[in-house]
């Protein structure tokens, strides 16, 4: 199985959108699939209808309790988040081994999975330091506009120092551009230079804006339930493709 944190230092890159249609891509296609949200502002959870569950990811890192574990479709599961983690930082700090509490809680439920995601919060701190000491695999989606690279020489590094000292197996398994205006003469330069400073590490398959994409999150719905005839549907369903060729 692989555990997959999807990350970006960078708000409005798609991470959470990419979150929940690769993790349905996947449960699509037969593999069973965890989504673990991390980020405070549990856009993720309420992109599946999700609003103030009862329990949450919270509860597990500071309580050590179990993932509460939700079933969203057929082999698709969700540990949701809550506001409440936006104080988990400060909570755990001064923990012995705060870096791999979400690695321990995650030990018991991976053999029940094909595939965990985390998606991260828009930062570099102890939750999202916790997702890639539990994680095989780092994805970076970037947006396709200018100096939407600003930043990532900085975040392969701290990816570097996780990889040294907490996490011997993380790899970087890739970088994909989200939100890619095909109309727009600047987006094939856009795309051109990502390539050539990230080389082999960029995907091919590359999201287009689609506004079903946002109408899809708004009704609590992956792009393949809400309009799989999209092309949100049908990049997202090629960008799954990839990964499972790629990781495997």
């Amino acid at each position: 199985m692989k555990t997959i944190s999807i990350m970006n230092h960078k708000g409005g890159t798609g991470k959470t959108t990419s979150s929940i249609n690769v993790g349905a891509g996947l449960a699509k296609k037969g593999l069973k699939v965890l989504l673990l949200d991390i980020d405070s502002q549990a856009n993720l959870t309420e992109g599946f209808g999700i609003v103030d569950p009862e329990e949450s990811v919270y509860d597990s890192i500071r309580e050590n309790k179990k993932l509460p574990i939700l079933n969203i479709s057929e082999n698709l599961d969700l540990v949701p988040s809550s506001i409440d983690l936006l104080g988990a930082e400060m909570e755990i700090v001064s923990k012995i081994g705060r870096e791999q509490i979400l690695n321990k809680l995650l030990k018991t439920v991976r053999p029940n999975y094909d595939y965990v995601i985390i998606d991260c919060p828009p930062s570099v701190g102890l939750l999202t330091v916790n997702a890639m000491v539990a994680s095989d695999t780092i994805l970076l989606p970037l947006q396709g506009e200018y100096f939407a690279y600003k930043g990532v020489d900085r975040l392969l590094g701290i990816v570097q120092e996780v990889r040294e000292n907490l996490n011997e197996n993380l790899e970087i398994g890739g970088v994909f551009i989200t939100q890619i205006n095909t109309q727009r003469v600047l987006t094939k330069t856009i795309v051109e230079k990502l390539t050539e400073d990230l080389q082999d590490k960029v995907f091919d398959t590359k999201i287009r804006i689609n506004v079903s994409l946002a109408e899809a999150q708004l009704q609590g719905q992956s792009i393949f339930d809400y309009a799989p005839e999209s092309n949100g549907a049908k990049d997202y369903e090629m960008l799954v493709e990839e990964i499972i060729t790629k990781l495997n």
